[in-house]
């Protein structure tokens, strides 16, 4: 992905990581259209920033098709998706009260990621060079106890990425994972997990995008994770972090 001279469509940037990586691929050169529900929000980040806005809400069908018509139509040269839009919720799994929430991840995390590559799929693979980068976490690979759609959701959309980028080999569409550790944003209310602090964590990820040498975008702190089971510690991690309150 060329951070400079590219047109980045990011659902679910008006806060958090993608807010940050908003500003930092716009510092660099690239046009960016961040997505939100929020009118009165993408406004102000409008304002602010110079970013293109849209409004969308990804566990919505019609919400997706009528934001990529209107990004398709304002930005026709649009050749970057980051599917940044994401809920995290606790789940007693003792109870079914945890339903309502679980069905919500799942429409927002994996639906939502899937439509939107289906809303904008077609139109990347007609550019000279594209990209698809999904959002999964460090929790696809050790879960955290407390989360469990949440996790099964990020470990859901890992797989479905690599079914993409093998699906899309020889085609002008490259295909790239970010997976983030634990980061200090407002994703659980702000909720102090001990997570990298943000801007470290962007310019990193940046960083990494920028040198275009992997597929998937792993800053040091989140390589414990992707490589637990490789590396044999894996239960040892899931409890540490259970027993954490995590």
């Amino acid at each position: 992905m060329d951070i400079t001279n590219s047109t980045v469509f990011i659902p679910g940037a008006t806060s958090g990581i993608g807010l940050a990586l908003a500003q930092r691929l716009q510092a660099a050169g690239s046009t960016v259209v961040i997505g939100g529900r929020r009118q009165a929000l993408l406004d102000s980040l409008a304002a602010e920033h110079g970013f293109g806005t849209v409004q969308i809400d990804v566990a919505d069908a019609a919400s997706i098709a009528a934001a990529a018509a209107s990004v398709l139509d304002a930005y026709p040269s649009l050749d970057a998706l980051i599917t940044m839009s994401g809920i995290m919720r606790n789940e007693d799994l003792r109870s079914s009260d945890h339903m309502a929430d679980a069905i919500e991840t799942i429409q927002t995390n994996l639906v939502g990621t899937i439509r939107l590559i289906d809303a904008f799929l077609p139109h990347l693979l007609t550019r000279p060079a594209a990209t698809v980068m999904t959002v999964t976490s460090g929790l696809a690979f050790v879960p955290l106890t407390a989360t469990p759609t949440y996790n099964a959701t990020k470990a859901a959309v890992h797989s479905y990425t690599q079914s993409l980028r093998q699906q899309l080999v020889g085609s002008p569409v490259e295909v790239l994972e970010l997976a983030p550790p634990a980061v200090m944003t407002d994703l659980m209310g702000g909720a102090d997990f001990g997570g990298m602090p943000l801007d470290a964590f962007a310019d990193e990820v940046i960083e990494l995008v920028a040198s275009g040498t992997d597929t998937e975008i792993l800053v040091q702190n989140v390589q414990p994770l992707r490589f637990a089971e490789r590396n044999g510690n894996h239960q040892q991690i899931l409890e540490m972090m259970a027993g954490a309150g995590h």
